[in-house]
């Protein structure tokens, strides 16, 4: 599944404009602490958290992660969407939690490392 699909797919928010969408999904990663997803996160994964702030788009682009969605309807400070743009990181919501976006994502074949 590429980001354009899984956006359509589950209804999702797009925060970050003008960006590419054809990228495939390779997998997915969910967690908040930020630490934890620059030790353990993978190259094409979806980062599901409620984290907002401007640093999470340094933490995909340092992965390489396919997107950023965010969880529970929370929505990226001003600064974090400039910041994705420039940094060409696609940044996602959705009003579902992360436990159950994880498991639609899993029964849609996308699954962790």
């Amino acid at each position: 599944m590429n980001l354009a699909e899984l956006i359509e797919r589950f209804d999702l928010k797009v925060f970050s404009k003008g960006l590419e969408l054809t990228r495939t999904i390779g997998g997915g990663y969910a967690g908040d602490l930020l630490s934890d997803v620059i030790a353990h996160g993978q190259k094409d994964q979806l980062w599901i958290t409620i984290q907002v702030h401007p640093n999470i788009v340094a933490v995909a682009a340092l992965k390489e992660l396919a997107a950023v969605v965010l969880v529970n309807g929370r929505e990226p400070a001003a600064e974090t969407v400039a910041r994705a743009e420039k940094e060409r990181v696609p940044i996602f919501g959705t009003s579902l939690s992360a436990f159950e976006f994880s498991g639609r994502l899993y029964g849609q074949g996308i699954k962790g490392s």
